[in-house]
């Protein structure tokens, strides 16, 4: 796409759930707008947004993708992003840098929850919205009823553009309404009353009047649509291209360009440059996409990484267009475009100009919501398998790689099952590194619920120089989080003041390693009362012995129980899976601690529920709502094991 001023872009980010042709619209609007010769399409794989392997195999997007557009005298970046809610961590991506959103719905379908997700969200990025009801040429279609359902749900705003034309009985095309009232006067008046409402000369003038101009109309509807008081509704079958044009003409002149909305604050006379999504290829390394929010760009300068301090060398620059990119000299202020080789830069990161401080704040993401255990199919992927992982993680921010240092294994977590089973597709295709995964070990802890005294005496003579430790030590709970504390009360020299040191560390190495099952032992007092010492076979490992071998006995007779991470939850779902999910929640020893409805056909609950009851929820969560759920958690505390369980998970524990 050629370079156009800022008063001439658009950046306009596409959302919905999945499945409602998104990405067909996509492709459609490039090939109405001559970007390309030939529409794409996803079913035959041809389409210019999906063109990663994974997206072909699946038929939908996995990814973010821009597809640039040029309509009389306009450029339009498209941002393309998945509607699977694994992959929502993009779509927050694309909408940090866009101006303007479109909303795609499907005829068909009506709003999903994907759909209603973006649209709650964007209200954080953009006033700007259109929404487009997508596939009116599908059979059994009620254009008039999705309307209504827009416009209960997100507001008496949402007013129809262009609608169906099935005046000959059958579906003919679309129609403006603005150029035709005839064909839905009660639309088109109420259209010009909200126009109206906006502006007190319009008010005066439709009122005194009856009408407005041509001009006035469209100059009121664009104002209304820059401050979201008005959100066109446009209808399209993006498969044939039927209602595309009259889309392009909406965007290019309903839509804002950069200069016309906040600029963020953004330092006079600075380069600001903000990083929004890193790919990571083989070949050519990190690519980095990221928007021009401060004096447009050359190729060839030095810029400054304000996050860590870092300059960069920015090489060649480049626009893109779905896998290619094109080489370009400058990118104007508004723009978006590519770098490749940045050494020290990643996703959310600004690059100022030297002496510019000045940094957008980084984008928050969803925390992930399901983890696996990851580990090397070969000897040779475990010498690959940390850096292939990392440069995977590296261009998606919603993916967390770490080492549990409870269970030894390197824990990868994501936004769902597809998620993370794709992110290892991706190892595998791009850095040929095989990886197997399976659920995380639980962190479970080990501690008393009663009280015990021990008297342990280590004593071992086998010629030469002998052991000699005896240690008395009282044994009992502490408050949750206190971990060991070990305190002496020894007094007259009995246990030799220099030996003391060595009964905790005794005391500390045994209670790392466990005692009932191998987890760490936790929230325990341990007093050093009494002992004795021989002034020849005495020593430091003599004491060390007596300190863990007494506190292993004495942790047996005082009430041995097994702790687990027990989470705090918060879900999300339609009224009507109410009573399934509490129900499912119950069954998973959850505790409903609170249900709260939301007003909008969807209603919160929260829960205590262990750690070991979740691990699938985000699989389970999306069976019984049939995908029109969510939900977050955190780790809250630890609570003991019911009886029946503990003897399973230490015979489990034994077998592993």
């Amino acid at each position: 796409m050629p370079n156009f001023e800022t008063d001439k872009l658009r950046n306009v980010v596409l959302v919905g759930h999945t499945g409602v042709g998104k990405t067909s619209l996509s492709d459609s609007l490039a090939f109405a707008s001559g970007t390309t010769t030939r529409q794409g399409m996803v079913d035959e794989k041809t389409s210019l947004s999906d063109y990663e392997p994974e997206e072909q195999e699946r038929g939908s997007s996995v990814q973010l993708s821009l597809v640039p557009c040029t309509w009389k005298a306009h450029g339009i970046n498209l941002l393309d992003t998945p509607g699977y809610s694994d992959f929502k961590g993009d779509m927050i991506s694309a909408l940090s840098v866009a101006d303007s959103m479109i909303a795609v719905v499907s005829a068909t379908s009506g709003i999903q929850v994907g759909t209603s997700y973006a649209w709650a969200l964007s209200k954080e990025f953009v006033k700007s919205r259109f929404v487009v009801i997508n596939k009116v040429d599908g059979e059994n279609v009620d254009f008039n009823d999705i309307c209504g359902q827009i416009k209960e749900s997100w507001g008496r705003e949402c007013v129809p553009i262009t609608i169906p034309d099935i005046s000959s009985g059958e579906f003919q095309g679309v129609v403006n309404i603005l150029q035709n009232p005839d064909v839905d006067s009660e639309t088109y008046e109420y259209l010009i009353e909200l126009v109206a409402e906006s502006d007190e000369e319009l008010m005066e003038k439709y009122l005194e009047e009856g009408s407005l101009t041509e001009e006035e109309i469209l100059k009121g509807l664009k104002n209304n649509v820059i401050s979201g008081d008005i959100v066109p509704v446009f209808a399209t079958a993006a498969t044939t291209g039927v209602g595309v044009p009259e889309l392009l003409d909406a965007i290019t002149s309903l839509f804002p360009s950069p200069e016309e909305i906040d600029s963020k604050n953004i330092p006079e006379d600075s380069h600001v440059n903000y990083i929004f999504k890193t790919s990571a290829d083989p070949y050519v390394g990190k690519i980095s996409y990221f928007r021009v929010f401060g004096k447009p760009l050359s190729s060839n300068m030095q810029l400054v990484n304000n996050s860590v301090n870092e300059t960069e060398k920015i090489g060649q620059l480049y626009s893109p267009c779905g896998k290619d990119n094109e080489p370009v000299e400058t990118l104007p202020t508004g723009s978006i475009g590519v770098i490749t080789k940045l050494a020290h830069s990643n996703t959310f990161d600004t690059l100022c100009n030297q002496g510019n401080d000045f940094s957008l704040p980084k984008t928050e993401l969803p925390t992930p919501i399901y983890s696996v255990a990851v580990s090397p199919a070969t000897q040779a992927d475990l010498d690959k398998m940390t850096d292939s992982i990392s440069r995977i993680v590296a261009e998606d921010p919603t993916l967390i790689l770490d080492r549990n240092n409870d269970t030894g294994q390197t824990i990868l977590r994501g936004m769902g099952e597809i998620h993370i089973k794709l992110a290892m597709d991706r190892v595998k295709r791009k850095f040929e590194v095989s990886l197997k995964t399976s659920l995380p070990k639980i962190s479970y802890r080990e501690t008393i619920m009663g009280q015990a005294t021990v008297d342990y005496k280590h004593k071992k003579q086998s010629g030469g120089s002998g052991q000699y430790g005896h240690v008395v030590m009282k044994i009992s709970p502490s408050k949750p989080g206190g971990g060991i504390n070990f305190s002496s009360k020894v007094v007259g020299g009995n246990v030799p003041r220099e030996y003391i040191p060595a009964v905790e560390k005794g005391v500390r190495n045994v209670a790392n390693g466990g005692i009932l099952a191998g987890f760490p032992v936790v929230d325990v007092d341990v007093v050093l009362m009494d002992g004795s010492s021989h002034s020849v076979d005495s020593s430091g490992m003599a004491f060390e012995i007596a300190g863990s071998m007494g506190f292993r006995e004495g942790v047996r007779d005082a009430k041995p129980v097994l702790l687990e991470p027990i989470t705090k939850i918060s879900v999300l779902i339609p009224d009507d899976s109410v009573g399934d999910v509490t129900s499912d929640l119950n069954q998973r020893r959850g505790r409903i601690t609170g249900m709260l409805p939301q007003g909008i056909g969807l209603t919160s609950i929260t829960a205590e529920i262990p750690e070991s009851a979740i691990q699938t929820y985000a699989v389970d969560l999306r069976s019984i709502t049939q995908d029109r759920g969510d939900f977050s958690y955190i780790f809250d505390h630890y609570d003991p094991v019911p009886p029946n369980d503990t003897a399973n998970i230490i015979a489990k524990v034994g077998k592993e």
